[in-house]
């Protein structure tokens, strides 16, 4: 489905995933410490659900647009999964691939800035509670 709405979006039909598009400054903040916050912001074990939003839409994915992106999200993947691993929780399943052979298209205005728009209005209602290791770099 080209430029599908959120509401067809929701039906799971579209195969297509909520994503979000991380814009950020390598000078403030490193690709590795994303990663680190997005492995425990949600819970990654989770197969196509998060909490009580259920499909593949809701799927944890991450997109990569250069092979060093790739080889980090890679990396952190097996790092985090070893930790949740023996704290007891499962396998990761997040999905990672090139973001290139892919297309997105821009959530309806009312998504945009979500937060900007609604201070309170969301807060990751799943997370494993498992701290990402502290690793020399």
């Amino acid at each position: 489905t080209d430029n599908p709405s959120y509401k067809e979006v929701c039906t799971g039909k579209t195969l297509h995933a909520e994503t979000v598009e991380v814009n950020y400054d390598s000078e403030k903040i490193s690709y590795q410490r994303l990663l680190e916050e997005f492995w425990t912001m949600h819970d990654p074990t989770s197969l196509n659900k998060q909490g009580g939003d259920i499909g593949t839409q809701y799927r944890s994915a991450i997109f990569t647009t250069d092979s060093e992106q790739m080889l980090a999200a890679v990396n952190t993947r097996e790092i985090y999964n070893d930790e949740l691993l023996r704290n007891g929780m499962g396998e990761i399943v997040t999905e990672i691939q090139e973001a290139s052979p892919h297309h997105f298209w821009p959530a309806e205005e009312y998504h945009q800035r979500y937060l900007e728009k609604n201070p309170d209005g969301y807060d990751c209602h799943s997370s494993t509670g498992v701290p990402f290791p502290k690793v020399s770099q």
